[in-house]
Parts: structure tokens; C-alpha cells; sequence
């Protein structure tokens, strides 16, 4: 059963799917049931009946070919051969039993057959079933009804009845298609970062390890020698090996020193870029916070572009505390506990009189960041 919370835990793209496809289903009962109504307004109740039996076996066979066509979009084939011969088959029947009425009614069950045919049919791309679903219209309302007329009115119905249908699943396909793109190009944002990581690794770890390299090779060939200058070499690598590890622990925190108000610009350029929309407001985060602060909107934001579908996110500091929030839930997917950077942030952040919390508020996934109040000395 579909709820309203189910429909408010769909994204946008998710929900645009779901409309069309329950649109397109409805619209083919809802013409079929309009005109059999009139079909059996203007027959017996016995002929109503049969006609009313048939419309709905027709209609079957056309759900089943719909059904078909919507998994074949935006592809041309294979046809559904086995779906589309059953609906073929059945308006062969059909036709042969609806020339067995008078004529007022033929007329109607003839539109009921084009449009079971037309709509049931329409959505499949192949010119030769568009053409073919077209001329059989025609041929059905003018010799049903027995008039030239008839045809042209009969092959309009059709052609209108396949536009509706194909541009409805031209519209689904083109909002799916952007969403996949989104994705790529969210994908390729994280990959950016990575590439910018990898890089600054290689920068500072390459230069250091380069010249540890050297300085061993120095220092080997000095102790082969005798020489007293080789332990000062030894110490020189000592020194060398420090410092390449504390620039190491630097790149661990977070690459190098961060600047706030760069790491805001950064992450808004890069939601963007994924066709995002960001809302920031981090104008009055203290000077001790700055780096903290910066740290958790880069962690987030990363989460944001690699774990959710979202189309908004809020960057908010206000009172002691950092809010970031999105519109991208996932359902099903885990929020928390799934050992990811924030949890590593949390503990880091702990230590410095601040508590991180994440989680689902509402429609939004939210980390939040609870500072401690500053507490302002004052000089007796």
C-alpha cells in the first residue's frame, strides 16, 4: 500500500517516475471505460455486456504490452513479441465480432479497439509498429463504420493517443537521464577531491621520502668510510623522517591548515557543480572554531555528494552550534555507525569540549556540531 510517507521519502526524480507511470496506466482504463459507457448506452444489455467483457480482455492484453514498452524505453527493440501478438491477436477477434452489430455501435467499439490498440502499443519506438498501429486505425473505423470520414477521424485518434503516450515516456526518460547525470557529475566532484588528495600527497610525502632517500645513501657511504660525520647524517634522516611525519598527521586532519571561508566557497562550488543548491551562513563562527568548523562542512558535504540525492543543503552556525543539513535521504541506507569520517570528527571534535550528532530530523539528514559556550574572564 502506498502511503503519504512513502511518497514524502521519495526524491524528486522518484517521484516524477511514479506520476507518469500512474498516469499513463489510468488515462488507457479511463478512455476505455469512457467509451464503452457509450458503447453501452446505445446497445441491448446482452451486447453491452459482451462488449463491456471485451473491452476489459482487450484492455489486459494492452496493459500487458504497455508494460513492455515502459521497460523497453528509451530502446527500439527487441519488440515484445509475446505481449504484442496476444493484443494483436485479440483486435483480429474483436473487429470480426464487432461487424456482427449495427452500426451505430460498431462505430463506438471501433474507437475502443484503436484506442486499446494505439495506447497499449504506442509507447514502442519502432517506426514499422507506429506506422502499422496508424494504417490498421484507419482500415478498423472505415470499414466498421463504413465511412472514408471514419478513417481519417480513426487515424487521428490513434496518432493523437501515441503522441500522449510517447511523450510521456520521453519526459520520464529525460528526467532519469538528468538524474544519472547528476550522479556522474557528483561522482566526478568526489573524484576531483580524491585526485587533489592524492596529489598533495605526493607533493609533500614525495619530496620528504626523496630526500630521506638521499640522506641514507650519504649516510651508509660515510659509516662504509669510517667517518664520525656519518652519525650526524643518521641524525639529519631522524629529523627529516619528524618532519615528514608530522606534515603526514597534517594531511591526515584535513590536507593542510583550512581556511573557513575558502572551505565554504570550495564546498558551495562543488555542490553546484553537482547541481546543488547551497544556503550558507557561517559569517560569525569565532576565530578557535574556524578550522573545526571547516573540517565538518568539508566531511559533510563529501557524505552529501557520495550518500544522498540532494537538491538543497543548508550550511548554518548560529549560537554555539554548526548545523548541516540536506534534503537527500536515502531510504533504507544507514545513517550513522558506519564508520565514516564523522564518526572520526566526533571523536577528534570530543576532545575539544564539542559533541557531533547526526541523523534523520524530519525530511532532512542533519549533523550537528554543539560547541561549548565561550567563556568570557572578565579582570577584577
Amino acid at each position: 500500500m502506498v502511503t503519504w510517507d512513502w511518497w514524502k521519502r521519495r526524491t524528486q526524480v522518484e517521484r516524477v517516475v511514479a506520476y507518469t507511470l500512474a498516469s499513463v496506466y489510468a488515462l488507457y482504463w479511463l478512455i476505455l471505460l469512457l467509451e464503452i459507457v457509450s458503447v453501452v448506452a446505445t446497445t441491448s444489455p446482452r451486447t453491452g455486456t459482451l462488449a463491456g467483457a471485451g473491452t476489459v480482455v482487450l484492455g489486459g492484453a494492452g496493459t500487458l504490452v504497455l508494460r513492455d514498452s515502459i521497460r523497453l524505453h528509451p530502446d527500439k527493440g527487441p519488440l515484445p513479441w509475446p505481449s504484442l501478438s496476444l493484443l494483436l491477436g485479440l483486435v483480429v477477434v474483436a473487429v470480426s465480432l464487432t461487424v456482427l452489430l449495427p452500426k451505430d455501435p460498431r462505430i463506438g467499439t471501433s474507437l475502443v479497439i484503436v484506442s486499446a490498440l494505439s495506447w497499449g502499443a504506442g509507447g514502442l519506438l519502432d517506426t514499422r509498429v507506429r506506422n502499422g498501429i496508424l494504417v490498421a486505425s484507419a482500415v478498423i473505423t472505415g470499414v466498421l463504420g463504413e465511412s472514408l470520414a471514419l478513417a481519417a477521424f480513426g487515424a487521428a485518434v490513434s496518432a493523437f493517443l501515441i503522441f500522449s503516450v510517447q511523450s510521456s515516456l520521453w519526459l520520464m526518460g529525460v528526467v532519469t537521464s538528468l538524474e544519472r547525470a547528476r550522479d556522474s557529475e557528483a561522482a566526478l566532484a568526489v573524484a576531483r577531491e580524491r585526485l587533489r588528495f592524492s596529489q598533495d600527497v605526493h607533493d609533500v610525502m614525495g619530496r620528504r621520502l626523496s630526500t630521506i632517500a638521499v640522506q641514507a645513501e650519504l649516510a651508509a657511504t660515510l659509516a662504509a668510510r669510517g667517518e664520525a660525520r656519518a652519525t650526524d647524517q643518521v641524525l639529519e634522516i631522524r629529523s627529516t623522517a619528524h618532519e615528514a611525519l608530522r606534515e603526514a598527521r597534517e594531511l591526515a586532519r584535513g590536507y593542510r591548515p583550512l581556511d573557513l571561508p575558502a572551505e565554504v566557497d570550495g564546498a558551495v562550488s562543488l555542490l553546484a557543480s553537482a547541481g546543488i543548491t547551497t544556503d550558507a551562513h557561517v559569517d560569525d563562527v569565532p576565530p578557535e572554531r574556524q578550522e573545526s568548523v571547516a573540517r565538518v562542512i568539508r566531511e559533510a558535504v563529501t557524505n552529501v555528494l557520495r550518500h544522498s540525492r540532494a537538491a538543497q543543503v543548508d550550511l548554518t552556525y548560529a549560537r554555539d552550534q554548526l548545523v548541516v543539513s540536506n534534503d537527500g535521504l536515502i531510504p533504507d541506507r544507514p545513517t550513522e555507525g558506519d564508520g565514516s569520517g564523522l564518526d572520526t570528527l566526533a571523536d577528534q571534535l570530543a576532545g575539544r569540549g564539542a559533541r557531533l550528532s547526526s541523523g534523520i530530523e524530519g525530511d532532512r539528514f542533519v549533523v550537528r556540531v554543539q560547541f561549548a559556550p565561550v567563556v568570557t574572564r572578565t579582570t577584577p
